[in-house]
């Protein structure tokens, strides 16, 4: 690759565009996140958007206390040594500089909250702040924290994610690793991380976020895992990191040729023009990563107006939900009435044909609450009560899916008619606030037949497309022209071949899902 002319090019007039290397970093990365088996190594970067300082901003007060112009200085290891060293080996000044820097109250950023809500469950970092911490627990998961080496030893029951703090954290300063002799006896104090990490390394797909790549540590255990392997090191698994554009040409050579040597040890440079594009990659990566997981919206008071074929149209759910998972996606449900008690069954019958026995696996259930159980409210009050949780509980439902399926959708009114599901239209305009693909089967009818109608009136604007997907989105479209038909769906219950026509459907449903897990769809 020509990293000179790589490095130096324009961004491109379509701003929805995505670069060949990004497309290859979706699709890898997001594959190990499928797999649980990627990694995040966070930098001082990534936590300078928050408001802290950088390693330069660090040590500028301390180079300044010895003559020193920060901005100038290359070896800042070196200048928290020098320090250390003037002082006759007393480091209290530079832990109160840490705690001083980093105990604060600031704002976590949109990519620690995208990071922390993705499946990965090994976070490392060279930063002494909490803000992954903070992350992980405000996406409602538990961190395990190993500050220390003595933490490695133990296990938090029931943890989410295990953050690495590499060389250490703003509560225990004087454990930080910062100057050189830290780094010298690295090994004999901290040297289980550098064990753990070869481990990680071997075994994961590493993100490398705000990352300098200038830790000798670091460095160290990737030419360790390289010599390790010998002849083998060329089959290093794949890790990516982000690394700004540079614009001076000094500092594009240096670039360049830091790139090359990263290559070395199999870690591939994702060059973005500002930081701003990071955030919209982990945004893609994050909408990427959800459309393995299907959410099925459904509720039927009936199926059809006199409900003859009652056992066929729950074969018809049944099935589909059968074929979802034969295509390895992931369920979510909120168990309306009927349809999700079949999707749920259909997902057990799927389960016990294969050998794998956790449920899961394979589908995440989320029924509704019951009805208010407060008492000395009126019924009007119940009712508001009731709509405002089902409301937040179908946020909440919805933001771990990628894909929305609309199935019936109908209910009693208080005088026994049968009309049109308000619930799922609210799910579809949610699904929609959360950039959902939306999938209405309007053969099936009722609210499904409602929404299904809008969607292919208003195609693009439910399924905008770029010079990258624009193929794509018209297959897709050609594809849900073909599950729309409910008089059809009437006409071909009634007959014999019933189950080639559902075949047909579930075909059509799994292929759009196809389309919309490939990069180009993005």
């Amino acid at each position: 690759m020509n990293f000179k002319k790589y490095i130096c090019c324009k961004t491109s007039k379509n701003k929805n565009t995505v670069k060949p290397e990004i497309k290859e970093f979706l699709r890898v990365y997001g594959q190990a996140l499928k797999d649980n088996n990627a990694a995040v190594f966070a930098g001082a970067g990534l936590s300078k958007a928050s408001g802290f300082v950088d390693w330069k901003g660090l040590m500028r007060e301390i180079a300044a206390n010895l003559g020193l112009d920060v901005d100038q200085e290359t070896d800042l290891i070196a200048i928290a040594q020098y320090h250390i060293n003037e002082r006759l080996g007393n480091r209290s000044v530079i832990n109160q500089t840490i705690i001083d820097h980093f105990v604060k109250n600031v704002d976590l950023t949109e990519n620690h909250r995208i990071l922390a809500r993705l499946p990965i469950s090994s976070y490392w970092t060279t930063n002494y702040d909490n803000l992954i911490e903070e992350a992980i627990k405000e996406a409602g998961k538990t961190p395990d924290e190993k500050k220390i080496s003595d933490n490695l030893l133990t296990t938090l029951s029931k943890r989410d994610a295990v953050v690495y703090k590499m060389h250490g954290d703003v509560v225990q300063p004087n454990e930080a690793v910062i100057a050189k002799e830290d780094y010298e006896t690295y090994e004999k104090k901290r040297g289980a991380y550098s064990m753990v990490l070869q481990s990680e390394l071997l075994s994961k797909t590493f993100l490398f976020v705000g990352f300098s790549f200038d830790d000798p540590n670091l460095i160290y255990t990737l030419a360790r895992i390289k010599n390790l392997l010998g002849e083998k090191a060329s089959l290093l698994r794949t890790h990516y990191f982000f690394i700004k554009k540079e614009d001076d040409c000094n500092k594009a050579k240096k670039q360049e040729l830091k790139i090359k040597d990263l290559n070395r040890y199999g870690i591939k440079a994702l060059i973005v023009d500002g930081y701003e594009e990071i955030t919209i990659i982990l945004k893609k990566l994050n909408e990427f990563y959800k459309r393995s997981n299907v959410f099925i919206s459904g509720a039927a008071e009936c199926f059809e107006e006199d409900n003859q074929n009652e056992d066929k149209h729950k074969l018809f759910v049944h099935n589909l939900t059968k074929k979802i998972l034969s295509n390895q996606y992931k369920i979510i449900t909120g168990k309306g009435k009927k349809v999700g008690d079949i999707v749920i069954d259909g997902t057990l019958h799927y389960m016990f044909l294969t050998d794998y026995r956790h449920l899961d696996e394979f589908i995440k259930m989320r029924p509704f609450p019951l009805e208010s159980v407060r008492e000395g409210i009126s019924e009007k009050e119940k009712k508001e009560e009731k709509k405002q949780r089902n409301t937040k509980y179908r946020d909440e439902m919805l933001q771990e899916a990628g894909v929305a399926i609309f199935v019936y959708g109908n209910k009693k009114d208080k005088n026994g008619t049968i009309k049109n599901s308000s619930g799922m239209e609210e799910e579809f305009n949610i699904a929609l606030e959360k950039g959902i693909k939306p999938i209405p089967i309007g053969a099936t009818g009722y609210m499904a037949n409602e929404l299904w109608i809008k969607v292919i009136n208003d195609f693009e604007k439910y399924y905008p497309s770029n010079d990258d997907n624009k193929t794509t989105m018209e297959e897709i479209k050609n594809l849900m022209q073909k599950i729309g038909d409910d008089n059809k769906f009437k006409e071909k219950i009634n007959q014999e071949d019933y189950n080639t026509y559902f075949d047909n459907i579930y075909d059509c449903v799994t292929e759009i899902i196809k389309k919309l897990n490939t990069v180009n769809s993005l």
